[in-house]
């Protein structure tokens, strides 16, 4: 028999994978650790959170603010226009009894100018009856006896008893106050242009 020769062979062997080392655990369940970058983001969430808040407080104040300013301005202006008002109502009051004085001084002057009138036309009916009759004389005499007549009764009467009977001559007859005014405002234009120049 012969020797066998026994030859070896070698195999190799490949090396086993290295197994990663798993995260050690505390407590039940543990968290990996953050990344840098998830570190700034919800770093970052917060403030902006933060800074929002902060601008939603401040909207706030300053809504609050202005509304307090308002309301002053209001009452301010409120204020303000109920002493107008009391202003002008005095002012119109004033005014008021000013022109009852000014209107009862202008029928006291308008009832002595009629009769001034009255009394001139009077003196003068006797020198009517010498140049023209003593017919026309008597005219002058009776024009003179209605505006004495006239002159009593616009004494007599309050200057709100004027405005009425005036009203009333209007509603009656209308053309007769036109004409009346236009020779009324002729008559007034004639007496300040006298006066100016």
């Amino acid at each position: 028999m012969a020797d066998a020769k026994t030859t070896k062979t070698t195999t190799t062997k490949r090396a086993a994978p290295k197994k990663r080392a798993a995260p050690k655990k505390t407590g039940a369940t543990a968290k990996p650790a953050a990344k840098p970058a998830e570190t700034g983001s919800v770093e970052a969430k917060s403030r902006f959170n933060a800074a929002l808040e902060e601008a939603k407080a401040g909207a706030n104040a300053l809504r609050a603010e202005a509304g307090s300013r308002a309301g002053e301005y209001r009452e301010h202006a409120k204020s303000r226009g109920d002493e107008l008002m009391t202003d002008a109502k005095e002012y119109g009051e004033k005014a008021r009894v000013r022109a009852g004085a000014l209107a009862t001084d202008g029928k006291t002057a308008a009832s002595d100018a009629i009769s001034s009138i009255g009394k001139v036309v009077g003196d003068t009916a006797e020198q009517i009856d010498d140049r023209f009759g003593e017919q026309y004389g008597d005219y002058a005499r009776s024009a003179s006896r209605t505006l004495a007549e006239t002159s009593a009764k616009l004494e007599a009467k309050s200057v709100e008893e004027l405005g009425e009977d005036a009203r009333e001559a209007v509603r009656k007859s209308p053309a007769v106050a036109v004409g009346i005014a236009a020779v009324a405002g002729f008559l007034l234009a004639r007496l300040f242009r006298g006066s100016r120049d």
